[in-house]
């Protein structure tokens, strides 16, 4: 009796010491899985798939902060709180930069919003994904997931949110600065009046800012796939050969800052009106969180150029290859789309992946075989 107390005890006290948030937050999935379950088993599949993809894109829309610029983008327009910057050149932003003019009032508060709202729903809405398909469908696997038969084990789920937690810090640090920026009135090229620089112009934007996003995107990342970076840098984000929707943040910090950065250029080198720039922002992070869900999503008839979920989470399994987000078009064009008569490894960077059946391609996948056991 003495001994079971004893084990309670310390039982006890193990969990008050290491109570784990993330822990915590899967016990409240599983304590209210089945009301949720029945609730969407109540509901028309056309309603529960629109609940589900408007999710999906609320996600999208505050992962990295970006919600707090476009609300306060969109603040300054309805309001008419102004100024044009039509005139403005990149050496005056430079230098609004490097001198001590810069404005950041209430920095403060754009910061603890910021990231007060995007981990609020990080949690909620990746924790509803979560449920929705790899609970609520796990034993439907073969209708949904596109590699049915391989999982993340516990540790690396634990490790993916854990890396989006410290990457989520980063990107909604950023924006919060970006955000007060713009609301303070600092020079950028960013413009309100619709037709300021002709509707040609406006118009045009969409394809514009789509195309310099995603190729950026695609040549920033065959570039930390080279050795050194993809050893130091991008390595991190492959530890998920299975990846899920909480993968998409589950970046290096630096890699990922880069990214940002680059995708943000145009706001302070170009014309650009905030609404066609950040709805193209919100329609590639929409589909990163597709891509990176290991759900079999299809592109629509709407979406010539955008590949299926499948061909980035290729790129998960068989690493070097399929470089591309919302456009195959550059892995074909530069030569690096998966080939199916190719053996692809971590260690077979683009271009060495050796044909199946050659001596190299056994020799390979004996070494691999041989890391696993």
């Amino acid at each position: 009796m003495t001994a079971k107390r004893k084990t309670e005890n310390d039982s006890t006290e193990t969990k008050s010491k290491y109570w784990d948030p993330l822990q915590e937050g899967v016990k409240w999935i599983e304590k209210y899985s089945e009301s949720l379950e029945n609730f969407f088993l109540r509901l028309p599949e056309f309603i529960s798939t629109f609940i589900a993809t408007l999710a999906i894109f609320t996600l999208g829309a505050t992962l990295r902060g970006e919600w707090v610029v476009i609300l306060v983008t969109a603040l300054k327009q309805i309001t008419g709180h102004t100024t044009s910057n039509k005139n403005v050149t990149t050496a005056e932003i430079l230098q609004t930069f490097t001198t001590q003019n810069m404005k950041l009032s209430n920095f403060g508060f754009f910061f603890i919003m910021a990231h007060i709202v995007s981990y609020a729903i990080y949690f909620a809405i990746g924790g509803f994904l979560h449920w929705y398909f790899y609970i609520n469908r796990r034993h439907k696997a073969q209708e949904w997931k596109i590699q049915p038969n391989k999982w993340l084990s516990p540790e690396l789920e634990r490790h993916e949110i854990l890396v989006g937690i410290v990457s989520l810090f980063v990107t909604g640090s950023f924006s919060s600065f970006l955000a007060c920026y713009i609301y303070n009135g600092n020079p950028s090229t960013v413009y309100f009046q619709f037709d300021e620089y002709g509707w040609l112009w406006f118009f045009l934007q969409f394809p514009c800012v789509f195309i310099y996003q995603d190729y950026t995107t695609y040549i920033l990342h065959r570039m930390y796939h080279t050795p050194f970076l993809y050893k130091y840098f991008h390595k991190l984000h492959h530890k998920y050969k299975q990846p899920t929707a909480f993968s998409v943040t589950a970046i290096h910090p630096v890699e990922i800052m880069h990214v940002q950065l680059t995708a943000c250029l145009p706001l302070f080198t170009v014309p650009v009106h905030w609404l066609p720039f950040y709805l193209v922002v919100m329609y590639n992070y929409y589909h990163g969180i597709i891509d990176h869900s290991g759900i079999n999503f299809k592109s629509q008839w709407w979406q010539p150029w955008q590949p299926d979920a499948e061909f980035h989470d290729q790129h998960h399994e068989f690493f070097h290859c399929n470089f591309g987000f919302n456009m195959d078009l550059w892995d074909k064009l530069h030569g690096t789309a998966r080939k199916k008569n190719l053996v692809y490894t971590e260690a077979t960077f683009h271009g060495e992946a050796p044909r199946q059946g050659t001596a190299a391609a056994n020799k390979l996948l004996t070494e691999e075989r041989t890391k696993t056991d």
